[in-house]
């Protein structure tokens, strides 16, 4: 399977705590969707390349947790959780999400797999508390971090496919 090389949208509206993000996958939505949802997929393709994941529960049904850990070169970790909403499909996911490091922060993510044939169009709305907690995480290095893991994604779609 040939990959495109395909970079991440973000959409972050001045003074609305929304961002919406789209990236382009070569791969099928039902492969993509198993990437999302199958923890030992999920753990090879999350995050920048810098930090490994660690999948401590993922329970992908209403009312399901999940909590996974990175970790960096230096062994310093970076814990995250949160809790489903709603059974969790191709069509739409629902879910909080909190970096642990920064408790009581949590925002709404929904994901949507759009499909495109040989292509998923990924798709995902996060809702921040305030505008101030949306900027702070577009500061972290957000964008360069999804973009990355994006590429891992490609990357694990080309070897499960060939």
């Amino acid at each position: 399977m040939t990959t495109t090389a395909s970079s991440i949208q973000v959409t972050a509206d001045p003074g609305s705590a929304l961002v919406i993000t789209e990236r382009e996958v070569a791969a099928p939505r039902d492969l993509v969707f198993r990437a999302f949802t199958e923890p030992e997929l999920l753990r090879q393709w999350l995050g920048p390349r810098r930090l490994t994941t660690r999948v401590e529960a993922f329970e992908a049904r209403h009312g399901g947790v999940y909590h996974y850990v990175q970790t960096d070169t230096d062994g310093t970790e970076y814990g995250f959780r949160g809790v489903f909403h709603g059974d969790p499909s191709p069509d739409h996911w629902v879910q909080t999400f909190e970096f642990l490091g920064a408790p009581g922060h949590v925002s709404l993510d929904t994901l949507e797999l759009v499909d495109r044939g040989a292509r998923t169009l990924v798709r995902t709305s996060t809702a921040f508390a305030s505008v101030e907690a949306r900027d702070g995480m577009l500061a972290s290095g957000m964008t360069g971090g999804m973009e990355e893991g994006y590429q891992r994604l490609e990357e694990l779609m080309a070897r499960l496919a060939g």
